[in-house]
């Protein structure tokens, strides 16, 4: 095995929306995309207190990509306009197709806000081909026990496995895209490698703690770009840390992308504005 060489180091860039801590690493001054992950939030961590006003993210459209919303606390309410509705708590997942279109809104229950709590939400959107950007929408959000949790370095490495494998254990959602999903919960002295990766960009965000990759010390709120070559990495925590970490085959086709909408061309935005002002999307 080869192990990946980091290329750069992405510091995310706050970014407040109304009253919601939010940091995003990507897409940043130096980095557009890591192909197919094209844009990652971090909202969070933070407390609300009671009689609150929740999340601010009404309904919205989007079109030609997926959503995955990781809520590591707190909870996130989910409606959409093909009939979908949830409220997904601590250590569950949504997994949004959006697809042809899809309009959804993202926000807080009456009981969060009338109570409120702590809350930290990841949200990643990832890219699809071309040949699936009109793709049916679909939506599937699972609770924290329908997430398998692989343990590894001796019990001090806990995976949250969301899609795709590892040997002997399979995540419950199965990618459009073959992409390889998790997040990891490291004591401090866990070591891990992760392995068949030739061919496959990585993504790989440390949500919080700080960890060593390849020898090399990483901070909270930071994205490790990693060149090329290569079929592994390894690393090990300094301290009690999670991270966020996928992998998937590049894509490889242009990126046009509007708001809510990522297409191929400008004439597909420009389609998709006018079939959302139409009422096509479901």
């Amino acid at each position: 095995m080869h192990l990946k060489t980091i290329k750069r180091i992405h510091d995310a860039h706050r970014d407040d929306i109304a009253n919601l801590i939010t940091r995003r690493p990507v897409p940043g001054p130096q980095l557009d995309q890591v192909d197919p992950f094209l844009f990652l939030n971090h909202h969070g961590p933070q407390t609300y207190g009671p009689d609150n006003s929740g999340l601010p993210f009404g309904p919205h459209p989007h079109r030609g990509f997926e959503t995955v919303t990781l809520i590591l606390q707190g909870e996130l309410m989910h409606r959409d306009s093909a009939g979908h509705e949830s409220v997904i708590r601590e250590g569950g997942v949504q997994w949004m197709t959006a697809g042809s279109g899809l309009t959804h809104s993202e926000l807080s229950s009456d009981d969060f806000k009338q109570h409120g709590g702590p809350l930290e939400i990841l949200q990643l959107w990832i890219n699809l081909p071309s040949h699936l950007k009109m793709t049916p929408p679909a939506y599937t959000g699972l609770q924290a026990d329908a997430i398998p949790i692989v343990t590894a370095s001796n019990g001090l490495a806990r995976i949250h496995l969301v899609s795709g494998s590892l040997p002997g254990h399979t995540g419950p959602i199965r990618s459009l895209t073959g992409v390889f999903m998790s997040w990891v919960d490291l004591q401090p002295g866990a070591q891990l490698e992760f392995a068949e990766l030739a061919n496959r960009n990585v993504f790989l965000y440390i949500v919080r703690g700080s960890v060593k990759i390849h020898g090399q010390g990483v901070p909270a709120f930071t994205l490790v770009e990693f060149n090329d070559a290569g079929d592994s990495i390894a690393l090990s925590a300094t301290d009690h840390s999670t991270i966020l970490f996928g992998h998937a085959e590049p894509i490889g086709e242009p990126v046009v992308s509007h708001g809510p909408f990522v297409m191929n061309t400008r004439e597909e935005i420009i389609q998709a504005i006018h079939d959302f002002q139409a009422g096509k999307f479901s």
